[in-house]
């Protein structure tokens, strides 16, 4: 076998001695809570070449401040500039490309050749990280994209654990993998239905999520091939297509049915720490930028605890119910281990409108507390009342429920609710609480 190319980066590990959390944080509000919640490293997206046109993302200067944030709690910040750029959007990579390097983030994550190159080029000291979009999937295209230089390949998400080991294997490199979040239910990403429904290119940062929309379903027949004894029996109304002149679709569905969706489940690897870190996945990647704070926190959290109960004790690590119980709090749908041990079948799609599965709300969060009167100084996020049970809970085990018994104005004036968004209310808690706790209450 001919000798291995060395990397042009120099000094970094191959192997991480204990796996990263990766959180995403779609603002610089969203970046503060998942370091304060235990993110080893944030990914935000920029104005630009991003795929969350969405999302609020950070101008320079809100990148400059999260930077500064983040390395006070010696976390690191990653920047998205992963779409697939046409011949209009090279002109003006590389000014972009600069300032983002002057603000301080750590690395990239890019999927394009031309963005890469122009990084390397420009940018040598910015780590690149290569996109999810590109669809790494074996051994031999991560081998290329070590030779190329790259310290960091994110795996596409239709890889299995098998695979992993047996990429780990042949290549000396790091590996990040998704393993909690949103699946696309395209073959990571490379989906255009939001492009022909909505004119919105999914690889240039703006799918509309055309697979999670509720459709009605129809079967097409010809005015003569549908009889009335048919529509009198099946109960069924022709109406005129709008697609096919002179031909009629036939409802297959009752008015009462739901309406189908097609959209994936959730992935969540919690209950398979233990296979995740032995295989050699070094960054464990939560998907999410478009998420809630309260989202974010809680899923972090988790994954925080579990990680660190893992490392400290391996041999009797032991997977936590009430890890479970936080997690469900948060979670939006559903939820599987995707292509980590098994391919996904129709089992794991949805294809009707579910049940949500998270029943709480971020209601509040602790901004100060006086530790003499067991008083806390709330920033209201969500209308709540006396007399209604809520949840605190924080980054450094804060864990309690209690029922609203005292709600005051910052004068100490009573009330009898807290109605207004980011309203500041003083309330008495029960246990001793810290800044950054939050306050979460039942739908």
């Amino acid at each position: 076998m001919a000798a291995m190319v060395q990397p042009t980066y120099k000094g970094k590990r191959y192997r991480l001695d204990k796996p990263e959390l990766l959180a995403p944080a779609g603002n610089l509000e969203k970046l503060k809570f998942a370091v304060h919640y235990g993110a080893d490293a944030v990914y935000i997206g920029g104005q630009k070449y991003g795929l969350r046109s969405n999302a609020d993302n950070f101008s320079f200067e809100e990148m400059k401040e999260g930077v500064e944030f983040a390395k006070k709690y010696g976390a690191k910040v990653i920047v998205a500039t992963n779409m697939y750029v046409h011949n209009e959007d090279i002109e003006g990579i590389e000014e972009y490309l600069r300032s983002l390097n002057e603000t301080g983030v750590f690395a990239i994550i890019a999927a394009d050749p031309a963005i890469i190159e122009i990084a390397q080029r420009i940018a040598p000291d910015l780590e690149v990280h290569l996109s999810t979009q590109q669809s790494t999937l074996n051994w031999q295209a991560v081998k290329f994209w070590k030779e190329e230089g790259l310290p960091r390949v994110v795996l596409g998400r239709e890889t299995s654990l098998e695979e992993i080991a047996e990429i780990k294997n042949h290549v000396d490199i790091e590996i990040e993998a998704f393993v909690h979040g949103a699946m696309c239910s395209s073959f990571s990403g490379r989906c255009v239905l939001s492009n022909h429904f909505t004119d919105r290119d999914s690889n240039r940062g703006g799918c509309c999520q055309s697979c999670r929309w509720k459709y009605d379903l129809f079967e097409d027949g010809r005015e003569d091939w549908v009889s009335e004894e048919q529509v009198a029996l099946d109960q069924i109304v022709p109406t005129p297509s709008s697609f096919k002149p002179g031909v009629t679709q036939i409802p297959l569905f009752q008015p009462e049915d739901n309406a189908f969706t097609m959209g994936s489940k959730d992935l969540c690897m919690l209950g398979h720490i233990p296979d995740l870190i032995e295989v050699g996945i070094d960054s464990f990647k939560i998907e999410g930028r478009m998420k809630s704070i309260h989202y974010v926190a809680t899923v972090v959290n988790v994954y925080r605890q579990a990680i660190d109960s893992y490392m400290a004790d391996p041999e009797n690590y032991v997977l936590k119910t009430e890890w479970i119980e936080e997690l469900n709090k948060a979670a939006n749908r559903p939820l599987n281990t995707g292509f980590f041990y098994d391919t996904p079948d129709h089992e794991d799609h949805i294809y009707e409108p579910e049940e949500k599965a998270a029943p709480y709300d971020f209601a509040g969060l602790v901004m100060d507390y006086d530790s003499v009167n067991g008083i806390a100084l709330i920033q209201q996020r969500n209308h709540f009342k006396l007399g209604q049970e809520i949840e605190f809970f924080g980054p450094e085990g804060t864990f309690f429920k209690q029922v609203v018994g005292m709600i005051t104005d910052e004068e100490g004036n009573e009330l009898d609710a807290a109605r207004h968004p980011l309203q500041l209310v003083r309330m008495k808690v029960d246990h001793p609480v810290k800044g950054f706790d939050m306050m979460r209450k039942r739908k």
